[in-house]
């Protein structure tokens, strides 16, 4: 995995569909035809379409693609029809040839998710945390369901291996076991910095501000690590399901924060401050917040959903989401969390009406992120991924 692994800096960044032919780049480019074999699936695509769609040789690709084979990251997948020529041989990505761990330490849970490499969720686990425990008990706390979702993945593709020989019949990435871990996505509440991989002043939690996480993390386990905040994890995944746009995804649980994807692409500033939503402040001399402030957005949405009153809640983060819609000129506007997973009717009824209001002329949906209850750690496992398929990089690995 040491050339997909590369990073190629101004390259990888400059260039998201487009390869070229030199051997500095080899990194870079076998990422470009890694993605296109992710996006493909099952059926795959052939050595020539992967020669047009990024523009590479025919000789790099099958270079790029025989070494892909031999590293088990790629396999053929059958052939197609002639059309007057020889027929194709296609290939496919093969997504047990490696993983990837996510991990959302929220307020009072943590969640790990173990995903293959087409970012299908292998094994999920769910405990109580309190992360104002103290740091070194959360690290326990963490390393341990990373060897939880570990051991279930290992036990999974066991018996799924049995399986299929005893049907007669046993594919190479079928019988490879868990494959191997590449790394460890950390999803947090923020504010944080992504480049040191440094909690600041959490909101309510004032121990993290400056614990190197990144850093000790990685030394517990013996894996990279990678940190970033809860909001961006989940924006990073979702954009990649559905690329090209520009939304925002506001995340209600414990507390409120939104991520934003700008032009297809995660936008978390240069201290990673974008999409501390929650903190605007909308009410002056409102009730106070935990950050200090007065009549923020997430004060007054908590409290509205903690007497039980979900239409305020709605129209407050309605309001939040209108001042974003107006500020960003953003597409659309996503839902999530575990508040909104409960109630997703009132939220999204109460919030569309709110910015349909303040945005006239303007058609922005406002609809559930979808995706299931673990749209944060699955996020977070994409921050390992994506760099895998050549999609630019954001906070790094330790």
């Amino acid at each position: 995995m040491a050339d997909v692994n590369r990073s190629n800096g101004g390259q990888a960044r400059r260039a998201a569909h487009a390869g070229a032919n030199l051997p500095v780049l080899r990194g870079h480019n076998a990422a470009l035809v890694l993605d296109l074999l992710r996006t493909a699936g099952e059926g795959g695509i052939s050595r020539l379409e992967l020669a047009e769609r990024t523009g590479l040789t025919p000789q790099a690709v099958s270079k790029i693609t025989a070494r892909l084979r031999t590293e088990g990251l790629a396999a053929e997948a059958g052939r197609r029809a002639s059309t007057g020529g020889k027929p194709r041989t296609v290939l496919r990505l093969v997504p047990s040839a490696a993983h990837a761990v996510g991990l959302h330490l929220d307020r009072d849970e943590l969640t790990a998710v173990l995903v293959d490499l087409a970012g299908t969720p292998v094994a999920v686990r769910s405990v109580p945390l309190d992360l104002g425990t103290g740091t070194e008990r959360v690290v326990e706390a963490a390393a341990a369901q990373v060897a939880a979702v570990r051991a279930a993945a290992v036990t999974t593709a066991q018996v799924r291996t049995a399986e299929v020989r005893t049907a007669g019949a046993v594919r190479p990435d079928t019988a490879s076991g868990a494959g191997g871990l590449l790394g460890v996505g950390v999803a947090m509440p923020g504010p944080l910095d992504h480049a040191t991989g440094v909690p600041r002043r959490v909101t309510g939690f004032p121990r993290w501000d400056g614990f190197p996480l990144r850093d000790v993390l990685a030394d517990r386990l013996g894996l990279p690590v990678v940190l970033d905040k809860d909001t961006n994890a989940a924006a990073l995944g979702l954009s990649l399901r559905d690329p090209g746009d520009s939304f925002a995804y506001l995340h209600l649980g414990t507390g409120l924060g939104a991520g934003l994807v700008l032009g297809g692409v995660l936008h978390r500033g240069e201290r990673t401050g974008a999409g501390e939503f929650g903190h605007q402040v909308i009410q002056l001399d409102g009730p106070g917040c935990d950050c200090g402030n007065r009549g923020c957005v997430e004060a007054l949405c908590l409290a509205a959903v903690a007497r039980g009153d979900l239409a305020e809640a709605a129209r407050v983060l309605g309001t939040g989401a209108a001042n974003l819609v107006g500020l960003l000129d953003i597409d659309r506007v996503l839902l999530g969390g575990r508040t909104i997973t409960a109630n997703e009717e009132c939220f999204v009824r109460g919030v569309g009406a709110v910015v349909a209001g303040r945005a006239p002329g303007a058609v922005i949906p406002v609809t559930v992120a979808g995706g299931g209850a673990h749209t944060v750690a699955e996020g977070a496992a994409q921050l390992v991924l994506a760099p895998v398929f050549g999609h630019r990089r954001g906070p790094e690995l330790a």
